[in-house]
This record gives C-alpha cells, sequence and structure tokens, in this order.
C-alpha cells in the first residue's frame, strides 16, 4: 500500500478533525484506504422514474416523480410520525417517517415537486413508503444518473453525514494529484480474465457512469477478493504439505484382527475409498490434515476407528474428541467391548469423569497402557498427556474453536495425523474458502439395507393423526422420539412446553401398555444416562426430548422422528435430528410439525426437508438461504472477510480466481519473481493469516 492511502482521513478536503473523529467511531475509517474500501451496498437509476400506478408491494426501491400533499405530524411527542401524500397523474400513495419528524416536518413543503426514492411496503392491506428520500428536481441537475448509496449510521445521518458527502469526499479523493492504486495482479491474469484496471476499479465502483461501468469494476474488485483469499489458502495447503509427519506403512495385528473378527458388516466402496485416501496420507512421510465429511449415519466412526487402529500397529496412541459427553459415550460403547476383544485398552474421558477414574487414566495414558482415549473438551486440559499420540480424530468439528483443537494437537512430541469429521455437510463454495487448505474425503453413500427416511409436513390440526400414526409403530415394535426445540432466549418456556408436550403424550399413550420418558439438559448425567439405557434396550417405547439428542445417539430401533416446531429449528439442525432415525432396515419416517402461520423462510426450510434427505443438497440450499456468516462454525474461521463478493452468487467468479491463483502457485510457489512482488506484498498486509492448517 502506498504511503498516500495511509494517510489520516481527516487530512481529505471535506473532513477534518471532527467529521473524522465520527467515521473513525462509527465505521471505522481512518485513512484514505478505509475510506476507499467503504462500498455501496447498491446504487440509484436516476433515469428510471416509475408511475405511482405501477407500485407493487415486492418491488425493489423505486424514484416516483411527484407532489406532496396532507402533511401531518401525528402521534405523542416520543413517539411521533409524519405522514404525507405523495401524487403523480397516475395516482397517489401515503409515505410515513418514523426519524428525524420534526425536521422533516419543517422542511419538506406541500404541493411542491419532489424526487423520490424508496422502497414500497404493505400496512393495513395497502402500498405506503416509509422513510422515502425526497429531493427537489434542481438538485438533481448535474448530478450522476447512476449513483452509489451508502451504508450509514443514525448518528452520522443526524450529524448530515449522507450520500451527498461522501461522493464530495471520493470526488476530492480521486482529483488529488497523488492519488494511485497499485496494481496486484500479473498482466498476464488480467489479460486473460478481461479484467479492467484495479485504480479504474476503484473509480467506477465509486462513480459509475452506467451499469456497465458499475458491473466491471464490480467483476474486478470481486475476483481481487477471491484471488488473494484462494492464493492465501493454497499457500497454506503447500506449506502444510512440507510439515513432516510420522510415517504409518504397516496395516499389523490389530487392524486386521479389527477388520476380519470384529466388524459386523462390510464396508461401502465410499468407505474404503477414504481409508485408501486415510492410508496414503499418513504413509507419505507429511503430516495428514483431512477434513472428513458424511452425511447422518454415513458410517464416519468405523473409518476413524480403522485410521486409530493403524496407529496403533505403528506403535502410537490416539485420541478422539466429541463435543458432547452423550456422543462421546456413544464413541465409547461403540468401541470398548470390540477393541477389548483385539488386546486395545480404551478409556472415557469427561467432565463428569469421577477423580479416582481420572487418576487412573491419566496415569494410564502416560505409560502408554491406554491405547485409545475418547473423550470430550476434557481432553485438552493440561494434566492430560500422552506418551506417544500419534492420532487425533476430532469429530462434529464445527462445535470446537481452533485454539481448542490446536491445544489438543500441542500434547504430542511430533505433529499428529489429523482427521477431522463433520455430520454437517458443507456446500463446495464454503470448502473451497473455510476449509480450502485441507484436504477433502466424503463419503456420499449409505451403508447396504438403509432405506431413504420418508419425510412429511404436518400441521397442527394433523396432531390426532401423527399420534395415530405413532401408536401404529410403537405397536409393531418400533420406537419414536419427539423433540421439541430450545428458544434460548427462556429456559423455563423451554421446559414448560417440554413438560407439557410429555404430559399429553402420556395422557394419550396410557401405561403401562406404553412408557414414554423424557429427557433434557438440566438433568444430572446419570439420570440422563439411565433414560437413555432404557430407550436403547426397548424399555421405553416414546423418548420426548429437547435437541440434547441432535447427535451422539443410535437406536437402530427408532423409526419415527417428530420434530414439534419445526419452523423454529435451522435446516442443518432439523438434518441432523432426522438423522436419529433411519439407522435400521426398517422404513423410518421423519414428521414436522408446525402451526398455521410460516414465514416465507420458514416453508421453504419445511419444503427443502421434505424434497431431499441429501445432507449436501440441503446444506448448499441453506447456503442460498442465509449467506455464508450464518452457517455455523464457518465465523471463527476468519477468512470470509469479503466486503464485496459472494460465494452464494459469484461462485464461477471463485472458481475462475481459484484456478488462476493455482495455476500462479504451481509456477512461483514462494510468490518470489518480481511481477509477484506487490502480490505477495498485499496478502500479507491484508490477510495476516495464523497457520491454523497444522491444527485443523
Amino acid at each position: 500500500m502506498n504511503s498516500f492511502l495511509k494517510t489520516p482521513i481527516e487530512y481529505l478536503k471535506g473532513v477534518g478533525p471532527q467529521r473524522a473523529e465520527l467515521l473513525q467511531k462509527e465505521l471505522g475509517i481512518f485513512t484514505f484506504n478505509d475510506l476507499l474500501h467503504h462500498f455501496p451496498f447498491r446504487y440509484v437509476d436516476r433515469t428510471r422514474i416509475h408511475q405511482v400506478s405501477e407500485l407493487q408491494p415486492d418491488m425493489p426501491y423505486v424514484q416516483l416523480k411527484g407532489e406532496l400533499s396532507n402533511i401531518s405530524l401525528l402521534g405523542k411527542p416520543r413517539q411521533q410520525r409524519l405522514t404525507a401524500r405523495f401524487s403523480d397523474e397516475s395516482g397517489s400513495v401515503e409515505l410515513v417517517w418514523f426519524r428525524g419528524v420534526k425536521w422533516l416536518s419543517t422542511a419538506l413543503k406541500s404541493n411542491t415537486t419532489y424526487i423520490l426514492f424508496g422502497k414500497p411496503s404493505v400496512f393495513n392491506g395497502k402500498i405506503n413508503i416509509a422513510h422515502p428520500e425526497l429531493e427537489s428536481p434542481e438538485t438533481q441537475m448535474g448530478l450522476p444518473q447512476f449513483q452509489p448509496v451508502y451504508p450509514n449510521t443514525e448518528i452520522l445521518r443526524n450529524r448530515k453525514i449522507d450520500n451527498k458527502v461522501y461522493r464530495k469526499l471520493f470526488t476530492a479523493l480521486f482529483e488529488n494529484t497523488q492519488f494511485s492504486i497499485p496494481e496486484i495482479l500479473p498482466a498476464n491474469i488480467i489479460q486473460s480474465q478481461q479484467l479492467i484496471d484495479r485504480s479504474l476499479a476503484f473509480k467506477w465502483i465509486h462513480n459509475p457512469g452506467n451499469a456497465k461501468e458499475m458491473n466491471l469494476a464490480l467483476d474486478r474488485l470481486k475476483f481481487d477478493e477471491f484471488f488473494v483469499l484462494q492464493a492465501s489458502i493454497l499457500r497454506l495447503k503447500k506449506n502444510r504439505t512440507t510439515y513432516k509427519g510420522l510415517v504409518f506403512n504397516t496395516i499389523g495385528e490389530k487392524f486386521n484382527a479389527y477388520y476380519s473378527g470384529q466388524m459386523e458388516f462390510d464396508l461401502t466402496n465410499a468407505q474404503k475409498r477414504v481409508i485408501k485416501e486415510i492410508r496414503s496420507d499418513i504413509g507419505s512421510g507429511k503430516q495428514m490434515n483431512r477434513l472428513l465429511q458424511g452425511d447422518v449415519g454415513s458410517g464416519k466412526s468405523i473409518v476413524a476407528l480403522l485410521s486409530m487402529l493403524i496407529a496403533l500397529d505403528n506403535g502410537f496412541q490416539a485420541a478422539l474428541m466429541a463435543p458432547t459427553e452423550i456422543l462421546a459415550t456413544q464413541h465409547y460403547e461403540g468401541f470398548k467391548d470390540k477393541l477389548g476383544a483385539i488386546g486395545v485398552q480404551t478409556a472415557l474421558l469427561m467432565g463428569s469423569t469421577k477423580k479416582k477414574e481420572r487418576t487412573r487414566i491419566l496415569t494410564g495414558l502416560e505409560s502408554g497402557e491406554i491405547h485409545i482415549l475418547i473423550g470430550t473438551h476434557a481432553l485438552i486440559e493440561d494434566p492430560v498427556q500422552f506418551k506417544n499420540q500419534g492420532m487425533v480424530i476430532i469429530d462434529e468439528q464445527h462445535r470446537f474453536g481452533v485454539a481448542q483443537r490446536a491445544k489438543l494437537w500441542q500434547k504430542a512430541q511430533y505433529p499428529p495425523h489429523v482427521l477431522v469429521m463433520t455430520a454437517t455437510p458443507i456446500p463446495r463454495t464454503l470448502a473451497m474458502t473455510v476449509y480450502g487448505d485441507l484436504d477433502v474425503s466424503k463419503i456420499d453413500e449409505l451403508p447396504g439395507g438403509r432405506k431413504p427416511i420418508k419425510t412429511a409436513h404436518r400441521w397442527e390440526s394433523h396432531r390426532l393423526r401423527v399420534r395415530g400414526f405413532i401408536k401404529e409403530q410403537v405397536d409393531a415394535g418400533r420406537q419414536v422420539y419427539v423433540v421439541f426445540p430450545l428458544i434460548e432466549e427462556s429456559e423455563t418456556l423451554d421446559y414448560k412446553n417440554l413438560q407439557e408436550g410429555f404430559d399429553h403424550l402420556v395422557y394419550f399413550f396410557e401405561r403401562p401398555k406404553y412408557q414414554v420418558d423424557m429427557l433434557h439438559g438440566r438433568m444430572k448425567p446419570e439420570e440422563k444416562d439411565a433414560v437413555m439405557d432404557r430407550f436403547k434396550n426397548g424399555i421405553s417405547h416414546i423418548l420426548v426430548s429437547t435437541t440434547v439428542i441432535e447427535v451422539g445417539i443410535n437406536v437402530p430401533n427408532a423409526t419415527v422422528m417428530v420434530i414439534e416446531s419445526a419452523e423454529k429449528f435451522g435446516l442443518a439442525q432439523l438434518h441432523q435430528l432426522r438423522g436419529r432415525v433411519g439407522r435400521g432396515s426398517e422404513q423410518s419416517y421423519c414428521v414436522l410439525m408446525t402451526g398455521n402461520k410460516l414465514t416465507k423462510v420458514a416453508k421453504e426450510r419445511i419444503a427443502a426437508m421434505v424434497k431431499t434427505t441429501d445432507g449436501f443438497e440441503i446444506a448448499e440450499f441453506d447456503l442460498k438461504l442465509r449467506g455464508p456468516g450464518d452457517i455455523e462454525g464457518t465465523r471463527q474461521s476468519g477468512l470470509l472477510d469479503l466486503k464485496l463478493a459472494s460465494i452464494v452468487r459469484d461462485e464461477g467468479l471463485l472458481e475462475r480466481a481459484r484456478e488462476e491463483a493455482f495455476l500462479l502457485l504451481e509456477k512461483d510457489p514462494d510468490l518470489l519473481m518480481p511481477e509477484h512482488q506487490r502480490l505477495r506484498e498485499y496478502i500479507r498486509q491484508v490477510k495476516g493469516f495464523v497457520d491454523w492448517s497444522r491444527v485443523s
């Protein structure tokens, strides 16, 4: 970055100390460069004037030309609103303001022509426009016909810092004789991708003459964002492959004993493919750092177990960390007996582990007597020390912070091989960014004999029919989950809803013929274990629960999942809950119960769940629906700091940038060529990544 762009913002013409303080506090604009990256969030095409008669509630922002009348200040002093009637030759529409009403009531004039800009909406069955911008036609003359609109705050608006001020500031910036923006991309990439000059792109993004110039500027700056991101990630991936890793080239006694004598089913082709990929990694002399994606019930656990057995056959210990005690216990219970039969010592360490047992485990771990340690966050506590840790498995990895995973990794003398697993499918574009520095494996095949889960949406009016269906399933010897949502704002209300639901089911399903149990997060660990044991052993028929059962429960005889108030759950959570059934050979069902009034987004989520059981398809839809910032686990990555580009809308641009970054790094992996020096320096300045690839 040149010294001009580092200039404090107060030295720009039109700013000064007072405005500079406001811009720093409200928008984080400290330098000329910060201002340059304060991008518009939309543009106003002043060449298009709509008629009032054309207005529809689902229209985007529109521009109208007409006169004001009936300007009225209504309501009590602290709750006042301003209303007015805006009319053109085709009709009229009501306007309303709730902020700055005193100033507006004196500034606006009746029977005066204005240019209006605003978004139509509906109130009491009629179209209106809230908080429109109004200007006289005279002020429009001489202004650009394609005007940027900038993100702003209430405080800045009240201090008269608005779009007009921003336009003046950018004019002053671009007219300064020292203004220049160095090019960061090599000429061959600019030419092959048909990109405009970077300096021109910044000018056009803030002051486009038309839509074509705006789009050219957006394409260039979005490409730069993606390219720098992908170059940074791909360099991390290359650097990671240079770390020396433990060499596991023996497939020995423990692996073969388990594979031949303890496995009760054949591996799917997808599982075999993933194990082959893992074997290639751990035998290469480089540290493995692999992400394993697999839909619920796809068989990730057996892949994890076989990977740990390879570590044992090569003289090393292994650890498996899970996010909840239920899931950790599930892994332990599923592994210990069969592993014990082949001489593998396994231990379970959790927060609830008693002191005497904890001491025994810690001693056995340091001596090497314990081969595999399974547990929760307790595994990363300082007293936990391995004799020779060689393999780390992290389940449901999105629930652990990067620093937490680092602690587990740092317990080894030499970098252990790392396998992180997720049952929350990651959309392809997100995997290219957040996990782009990891090798990715995917289990995209369910074990043989499994039938696709049938999913249905039922309204409150269908409740009796749903209970009749539950009774049919229980009478046929099956078991049922009934899950209630967890509303974080009110644990008391959650418990009340759960208790009421439980009471209704107990009343409907009379004892002793039907056994109904309840499970929730406020129960003591031993109480939870007792309830789960009853359900696993088939003593209870219906388990009424909160989302504490989202992961870690495996009861093949459970064939029905009823999700109450399904509209209150996100798509990923609905899919996880549905994955608790469908684990046996019998047909399984998921019933989504909702109220009668659903938002548009809720309807789309429910429809997606009914349409497909493919977790990867659901993840793609969820990404489009919510955007990357809200997808669980992405915020902690620190990677998605994209100001203009969107991994949802600009997927094609992302792929082009990744391909160019890959080709450039193949030719010059350390960016040492003269033509790549500016790019190298720019990446160092704007990214400054911590090398988390070694730990996650």
